[in-house]
């Protein structure tokens, strides 16, 4: 499996918005799509408050497939919109054990 992690800043009072979001994107049948989590921290060890995304999908083709879509820039502008600034990524591999 291949996928993100996304460190996120969302912007005050859209908390909500972003979580919706979340949910909502999780609905979509994208090629390749596994699973999505939005995790916030119990204890925020951050200067503001943070949240991460992680994506997951089959594999390293799909998730790179899904990226280079313009449907989901579309969807990636929507969600940066309830964002302070851009997020910080980190693509690699899943595993289970």
């Amino acid at each position: 499996m291949y996928g993100t992690i996304a460190r996120l800043h969302p912007t005050p009072g859209r908390e909500a918005d972003l979580e919706a979001y979340g949910r909502r994107i999780a609905e979509l049948k994208v090629p390749g799509y596994r699973v999505s989590y939005m995790f916030t921290p119990d204890t925020n060890p951050y200067d503001r408050p943070t949240t991460f995304l992680i994506a997951i999908f089959d594999d390293q083709a799909t998730y790179r497939a899904n990226a280079d879509d313009p449907a989901q820039n579309e969807r990636y502008l929507e969600m940066r919109s309830m964002l302070e600034d851009d997020p910080e990524w980190m693509d690699g591999t899943f595993e289970t054990s």
